[in-house]
């Protein structure tokens, strides 16, 4: 498979920063969603650089620092619970897209976007079903966003220890859904999704203090 077909078509129709966008962190029921964005060099290959869903946590934390060390620009964007609720999941990963590729220097003339939606900016693009394991760009962009959530959610474990938050990063396990039912909800959890309790934050047993305040 080459997975540099998507930025060589995109080149030879004139466009020269050719940014990979993805996101992670939609299915979790708690912590941000966010989106990473990526401008490779045109030539060679980001070795073991693949969907970041197939590698392994270890293998990903490698390729994050190789993918900064090679890459001509790294762009995040980061939404918060809160914007999610109000506004969605969908609506809120674009969001997160878009921020990601306003911090981009240099700004992309071209996106090879993951899934089937446009990222809101007025910047040509192509959406790519499945193109974190396609492109190789969206699949640098996937290293950068799930490393970033992933050390996102470990500096909430130390904050909400109960949740586990360390261990799974957010998503619904049997531990997660169980620690929700002893406790209720945290600030971080979405609260439009099933699954987290619809009680008061303060009916959850004074449990948000950060360790070592009571």
């Amino acid at each position: 498979m080459d997975v540099r077909h998507f930025e060589r078509v995109a080149r030879g129709s004139g466009y020269e920063a050719i940014a990979g966008v993805d996101e992670a962190g939609r299915g979790p029921l708690a912590g941000p969603v966010v989106a990473a964005a990526v401008v490779l060099p045109e030539p060679g290959a980001l070795a073991g650089v693949r969907d970041s869903k197939k590698m392994t946590e270890k293998a990903r934390e490698e390729a994050f620092s190789v993918i900064h060390e090679v890459a001509l620009g790294v762009g995040i964007g980061v939404v918060s619970p809160t914007y999610i609720d109000t506004h969605n999941i969908l609506k809120a990963s674009l969001e997160a897209m878009k921020r990601a590729v306003f911090c981009l220097t240099p700004r992309p003339d071209f996106l090879l976007v993951d899934g089937i939606h446009a990222v809101p900016v007025p910047i040509p693009q192509n959406c790519i079903k499945k193109g974190d394991r396609l492109s190789l760009s969206i699949s640098a962009a996937s290293v950068i966003a799930k490393v970033y959530r992933d050390r996102i959610m470990r500096s909430f474990d130390t904050r909400f220890p109960q949740y586990g938050f360390v261990r799974h990063k957010g998503y619904g396990t049997a531990g997660h859904r169980a620690a929700l039912r002893r406790y209720g909800p945290c600030p971080i959890h979405r609260r439009s999704f099933r699954g987290v309790p619809e009680v008061p934050e303060a009916e959850a047993g004074g449990t948000f203090a950060p360790p070592g305040k009571g």
